[in-house]
């Protein structure tokens, strides 16, 4: 990999791309892809993670029988997607400039074989010069398999693909410390690691994307402990991308300070792979008292009391404290047989060696 290169993932939201009555807004779409076709063509490697799939093909459609909330989002992308990736390719073209289609499930991140078959394929594109836009495809997504939205999709591919930043292009400016509705409420220019943000953040979603401004923050959160800057802008305004690359100008948006201490690629999978976990582990006190210590510590098999479930060998597993309380997950090394005649056991293997375990 050549590490003097910027790579960036750019996240554009349903309501960025979307009008109010949930057309494409072309006008806007071709206005980011002139940046990003800019920003491509001075060096930087740029993955899109684009929405507006589903409100695209629900615009389309205006007439069709009755469906229940899952069959209407599976005809609505299955239409949308092929509208939304068919406007990419025409807008890039303009520039000499070829894009590619990645539609993904969450399901395909569940394995550290399926993670890194999708990153050896965005790689193969990049360093061909082609940009990904990436999506879920809802076509086959089912309510339990569902990312919560795209800002949960950005976050694993910014994780997965070793961006330096990922920039989420909402409707508003950032993360305001009231209601951005209300006069006197001002964008927060900076959050640094560690920092509490619950007092500030609404919990309302957008009318057109799943999640809202909570789940941005979660996400952010998360992608920036992990080593990567995270900033949260208005894709609605002019130039907004190259603005936030501009280091002489001053744009409004929320910058997430990335922890100065980046986690391993390895680890990175694990973070976002709770979803996936196929079991528990059960600690004792003196466990979890050492995993909150500041030394690098591996789960033994006597601070477990309680193995639950049944997981094969690498599946990523829970890791719960006495109380229920939830630390965080990991792979495991043994199936879920062999860690339940492990319980307790001094002087046996890790079931979590240090180097795969992620904790909360």
């Amino acid at each position: 990999m050549n590490n003097n290169r910027t790579r960036i993932t750019v996240k554009i939201g349903s309501n960025v791309l979307t009008r109010p009555d949930g057309t494409l807004d072309i006008t806007r779409m071709s206005a980011l892809t002139d940046q990003i076709a800019a920003l491509h063509k001075a060096g930087i490697e740029i993955i899109v993670i684009s929405s507006g799939a589903v409100a695209s093909g629900r615009s389309e459609l205006k007439e069709h029988r009755k469906l229940d909330s899952v069959s209407a989002r599976q005809l609505f992308s299955a239409v949308g997607q092929a509208k939304l990736i068919n406007r990419y390719y025409e807008l890039f073209r303009e520039h000499g400039i070829a894009c590619g289609q990645v539609l993904t499930t969450k399901e395909n991140f569940s394995t550290r074989r399926q993670y890194l078959t999708q990153k050896q394929c965005m790689e193969v594109m990049l360093e061909n010069g082609v940009i990904p836009i990436v999506n879920e495809n809802d076509t086959i997504s089912v309510t339990e398999l569902m990312f919560t939205d795209n800002d949960e999709l950005s976050g694993l591919i910014s994780a997965m693909m070793d961006a330096e930043t990922l920039i989420i292009l909402s409707n508003i400016d950032g993360i305001y410390n009231g209601n951005p509705a209300e006069a006197g409420s001002q964008v927060i220019p900076e959050i640094l690691v560690g920092q509490e943000l619950s007092q500030y953040i609404q919990s309302g979603k957008s009318s057109f994307g799943r999640g809202g401004m909570l789940t941005k923050c979660n996400i952010a959160r998360k992608v920036a402990d992990e080593g990567i800057e995270v900033i949260i802008a208005n894709g609605k305004k002019e130039n907004i991308l190259l603005n936030l690359l501009d280091k002489d100008r001053h744009e409004i948006c929320t910058r997430f300070v990335p922890s100065p201490n980046p986690i391993s690629s390895v680890k990175r999978w694990i973070a976002h792979s709770e979803g996936f976990a196929k079991g528990r582990l059960h600690l004792n006190a003196g466990a979890v008292e050492a995993l909150h210590s500041q030394q690098a510590v591996s789960i033994l098999p006597i601070g477990v009391t309680e193995v639950e479930g049944d997981f094969e060998r690498d599946d990523i597993v829970r890791i719960v404290a006495p109380d229920g309380a939830h630390l965080g997950v990991g792979r495991i090394a043994f199936d879920s047989e062999t860690a339940r005649q492990l319980i307790g056991r001094q002087g046996a293997k890790p079931l979590i060696h240090y180097d795969y375990l992620y904790l909360d």
